[in-house]
């Protein structure tokens, strides 16, 4: 963040642990998630979304800009709700159509988010189920603005937690 006077690791706060992020991708309510249309426009929809296993899953319909533009370039671009804590997912997308997956994030959706949906609900032929794996992830403290940004780059699948 050149220009921002952010001090080196060992100042500040200091580096982030992932654990803080994984809390904050638990944590919020509403999801950012950035795509980008087929004529290069970008494309932000608000989301529900759950942390599990190391990935953020949400729904959408399978009509929906979204879901298209997912489906003609997975990257896109995840945020959790908090500006002042905010962590950013840059990720790869894919649809998941496995009915143990499913059935296991429609449980996670209705404790997290008090709702009744069955699995129905998630009929790949109209509704997409979408699984983010991150590739790197950024994140800060709002209280250390300066001396806690952190970034994380995963080299494998996926990240823990």
């Amino acid at each position: 963040m050149p220009g921002y006077g952010i001090v080196g690791p060992d100042k500040g706060s200091g580096l982030l642990p992932w654990s803080w992020a994984v809390e904050q991708l638990t944590a919020s309510k509403n999801y950012w998630v950035a795509t980008t249309c087929p004529d290069g426009r970008p494309h932000a929809m608000p989301v529900w979304a759950v942390w599990d296993q190391g990935a953020l899953w949400f729904s959408s319909g399978g009509r929906s800009r979204k879901v298209r533009n997912l489906a003609a370039d997975p990257r896109c671009v995840v945020t959790t709700d908090s500006a002042d804590d905010p962590v950013v997912v840059d990720g790869v997308a894919e649809i998941v159509t496995d009915h143990p997956a499913l059935a296991r994030f429609i449980e996670l959706t209705n404790t997290k988010y008090q709702a009744g949906l069955t699995v129905d609900f998630l009929d790949p032929a109209v509704n997409a189920t979408i699984r983010v794996r991150p590739v790197s992830a950024f994140g800060l403290r709002h209280e250390d603005f300066t001396g806690s940004p952190t970034r994380w780059r995963f080299d494998r699948d996926r990240p823990e937690g």
